[in-house]
């Protein structure tokens, strides 16, 4: 789209970004999905069972999931690299697996802040004092 200056232009990314999140985020996740489709068959399919869960467990925040699903995408390459087989990835628990992989990128996750809120719900309701301020969101 040619505006005809780079001040309407500019005024016209902020609109958009504001309406569809950042730019880099989508560039970053076509990026990620690109990746995967060129996965063998197997290692294509485990990783988009993986990505089907982080996307209703893991973080919220733009950034820190586009490094996540990037971070994904690295372990699957190099996995198919050194022959790494898909059950030698996951373990015997692909749960478990997923949590533990989670776990590094927790900024943004909503259920940390969700079992946080619970903790401390049940703390004070068992007369517990736990020091912390309640934080309402």
């Amino acid at each position: 789209m040619d505006t005809g200056s780079n001040e309407p232009k500019s005024r016209y990314r902020q609109y958009l970004e504001v309406v569809t999140g950042p730019l880099e985020d989508k560039r970053r996740w076509r990026q990620y999905k690109a990746r995967v489709k060129k996965l063998p068959e197997n290692y294509r399919t485990a990783a988009e069972a993986l990505e089907r869960y982080l996307m209703h467990f893991g973080p919220g925040d733009g950034a820190d999931a586009a490094s996540m699903y990037e971070d994904l995408a690295d372990l699957f390459e190099q996995s198919v690299a050194d022959g790494t087989s898909i059950r030698e990835i996951f373990g015997e628990d692909p749960v478990e697996f997923v949590e533990a992989f989670m776990q590094n990128y927790s900024v943004g996750r909503w259920i940390s802040r969700e079992r946080e809120r619970l903790t401390s719900a049940i703390e004070r309701a068992a007369g517990e004092d736990t020091g912390k301020e309640e934080r309402t969101v």
